[in-house]
């Protein structure tokens, strides 16, 4: 982490799913102080800032806002700011998944995936800039998914919303990197998570046997990608897409 200010500041959206709270922990394990947004899961969000306070070190504080909606959105940064501070790193983890043919998914369907995967990025983005730029020092790291980067049939809305993502990070480095910061993006391969629930387990040993390091990926495997993009051995990488997927994706 930057020697500069240990004690820093973390926003991490979509925090209570397995990846969500696995940067949690990384981040306040490594000293940070963690605001820690939810939509829905008010209790598990709670439940994980308790966890993490029992065991001392910085601040931890829950934060909720429906990212469909732009005014929630912007009352949660100002929360954020009465309560905890303003934002040095924002990690933007919140998006949902979707499976079917591109042919049953409505209009409202598609509109949801872009509102929560794309735009609520760009609306926190938004809200954390200034202060960044100011102080001419930000981390952002966009969370996309390997399918941002190769499509999957039957996910076609959502391949296409973590495509956006990818390229919402490679424009924005480019325009805020003579300002001190950082935006990059990190693109899961197959993590064991509750989104991957649907999946038979069958689907999930072939799966396995798809990639070449032979397990699926863990939540910890994420938020350790996420967590060096954030600091000092990566101050010079903006920009870039770190792809923790065991050699799915090559």
């Amino acid at each position: 982490m930057n020697q500069r200010n240990l004690r820093q500041n973390v926003l991490v959206t979509g925090a209570t799913g397995g990846i969500g709270s696995a940067i949690v922990r990384k981040f306040y394990e490594e000293g940070c102080n963690v605001a820690i947004h939810y939509a829905h899961s008010k209790d598990r969000a709670e439940l994980l800032a308790e966890t993490l306070s029992e065991n001392g070190g910085g601040t931890v504080r829950v934060f909720g806002a429906d990212f469909t909606d732009p005014y929630s959105i912007q009352d949660m940064f100002a929360e954020i700011r009465e309560d905890f501070g303003d934002v040095d790193i924002l990690v933007n983890n919140a998006g949902i998944g979707s499976f079917g043919l591109i042919t049953d998914v409505t209009y409202e369907d598609w509109r949801t995936m872009f509102a929560v995967n794309v735009d609520a990025a760009f609306l926190c983005i938004r809200e954390v800039l200034p202060y960044m730029i100011r102080q001419n020092y930000g981390k952002i790291v966009n969370v996309s998914s390997i399918w941002g980067i190769t499509g999957a049939s039957c996910e076609v809305d959502y391949s296409a919303a973590k495509a956006a993502i990818i390229g919402l990070t490679k424009a924005l480095a480019k325009e805020v990197g003579p300002s001190g910061v950082n935006v990059n993006c990190v693109a899961p391969g197959v993590i064991d998570t509750e989104m991957n629930a649907r999946l038979s387990p069958e689907d999930m040993l072939d799966l396995v046997d798809d990639t070449p390091l032979g397990r699926l990926g863990l939540p910890q495997d994420v938020a350790e990608a996420v967590f060096f993009l954030c600091g000092e051995g990566a101050s010079f990488i903006t920009g870039q897409v770190l792809s923790p997927n065991g050699g799915f994706v090559i």
